[in-house]
């Protein structure tokens, strides 16, 4: 599939981008090879391929062991705070 200079002067506008006319014939092919890369995929028989619920179905996935490894610095990182109340920062209010 191809796009013409029109669809992509759309595309563009509805995206609120703006193209210079330099740009344009760069989108334009650009474009139109993503699309006809697309339509080639779409091509491919996929009738026989089982949709998968997970990619490591009967696999276990190796975690890292959950214990801590950083030390409880909140007494510090409030140190250099403006305001704390009840060990909560205190921040201007934005919106009235």
């Amino acid at each position: 599939m191809s796009l013409t200079r029109t669809d992509v002067e759309g595309i563009a506008r509805l995206a609120r981008l703006e193209i210079t006319e330099t740009e344009l014939p760069v989108y334009v092919e650009s474009l139109s090879k993503i699309l006809s890369f697309i339509e080639q995929l779409n091509s491919a028989d996929t009738a026989s391929v089982e949709p998968m619920a997970h990619p490591l179905q009967g696999e276990v996935q190796r975690l890292r062991p959950d214990v801590v490894t950083e030390t409880d610095q909140r007494q510090k990182y409030q140190s250099n705070a403006p305001q704390v109340v009840a060990g909560l920062y205190l921040v201007p209010r934005v919106i009235e």
